[in-house]
């Protein structure tokens, strides 16, 4: 079982459904066969890579609200988090583009490392308050999880995956995601928003469920007639 998730690095709710997804996989019998892939979704492809303003002040030009009640609002995703047992720190958070992130990312999914760099890069965003835009950083989680950093400096200081993030971006648009995180089972079951735990258990019980239903009848005399990458046989 595949789950394609759409998710950018410096959403909160991307974080906060990644743990109630993972949750719900400690409960999923079948877990060890369900693989994960997250796909690039950039909310703000134009923020620029350094930024001083703060991450309130930017949410209160958006919404039309005082930075006070956009510090509120930040305050009640932060207790939303605790209950995944996440700790947020937007007092200090540290806006930049995320398309680097999202590239080393995709680097590090080549090497079998994807999983492990993103959980280190929401954790650096939204607990440790570093800057995950700044290739120097970007390289020190890449050596963490087991790669090259030299090889991780080369693939930032290039324009290599730029594509495969707009690919990425372009394909979830066109299947209707319109916010992240957005959740993909088998490329026929979506699942908007972090969700429940139970909502997502749900869906995985349903998508294992359609997979067994698929039983091969076979002749005690013989094989049926058949196609293999060889030959046909009957």
């Amino acid at each position: 079982m595949r789950i394609d998730i759409w998710s950018d690095f410096v959403c909160p709710f991307c974080y906060i459904g990644k743990r109630k997804l993972e949750k719900a996989l400690k409960q999923f019998k079948h877990r060890e066969e369900v693989e994960l892939v997250f796909r690039s979704y950039q909310l703000d492809p134009t923020a620029k890579r350094d930024n001083d303003e703060h991450l309130y002040d930017v949410l209160a030009k958006k919404y039309g609200m005082t930075r006070e009640k956009a510090k509120e609002m930040s305050d009640q995703i932060t207790e939303q988090a605790k209950e995944e047992g996440l700790d947020f720190n937007f007092d200090t958070s540290i806006r930049t583009n995320t398309a680097d992130a999202h590239r080393l990312a995709h680097f590090a999914y080549e090497q079998g490392k994807g999983l492990e760099l993103t959980e280190l890069l929401l954790k650096a965003y939204f607990t440790d308050s570093l800057h995950i835009g700044d290739h120097e950083i970007l390289s020190d989680f890449a050596q963490e999880v087991g790669m090259d950093k030299g090889e991780a400096l080369n693939v930032l200081k290039s324009n290599k995956f730029i594509d495969v993030i707009k690919q990425d971006q372009q394909e979830g648009i066109n299947i209707g995601v319109q916010g992240v995180p957005f959740f993909v089972f088998n490329h026929k079951y979506a699942v908007s928003g972090a969700q429940p735990t139970h909502v997502f258990l749900e869906v995985l019980e349903k998508v294992k469920e359609e997979q067994s239903e698929l039983t091969i009848i076979e002749s005690n005399k013989s094989e049926g007639a058949h196609c293999s990458n060889e030959s046909c046989d009957s």
